[in-house]
């Protein structure tokens, strides 16, 4: 089994409704994302999926949070725009766009600052 990993980043603010403190004031953060895949096999070039094709799948999804306001984009108009709502509406977002059949999406991590993240994944 292969596991492979990108690395994105993205910048928006968001607030937290109904938080007792500071995250409930509008603020911003510098976002860093993690799409991890795994493979059973690697292909005729002798690998599991081309790091630039994930880039660019997890790229698309991210464009649409870079420099927004967070509250304001479907679905976080409904849900707290959470760091663990963030990774996992990003890994529901990028399991519909992988196509290859022997790519998995494992697990989608989303850090707020350099010492808190959230990781979504499915048993």
């Amino acid at each position: 089994m292969y596991e492979l990993m990108i690395e994105t980043h993205f910048s928006s603010a968001h607030q937290l409704r109904g938080y007792k403190g500071d995250c409930e004031r509008i603020h911003g953060h510098n976002w860093k994302v993690q799409a991890y895949v795994l493979a059973e096999t690697l292909n005729e070039l002798d690998i599991a999926i081309d790091f630039h094709e994930l880039k660019r799948l997890t790229g698309e999804i991210v464009a649409q949070l870079d420099h927004g306001f967070l509250n304001e984009i479907f679905p976080f108009t409904e849900k707290n725009p959470s760091s663990e709502n963030i990774a996992k509406w990003i890994y529901d977002s990028l399991r519909k766009r992988i196509s290859d059949e022997n790519i998995h999406l494992s697990a989608v991590t989303v850090w707020e600052s350099d010492t808190a993240s959230a990781t979504y994944f499915e048993d």
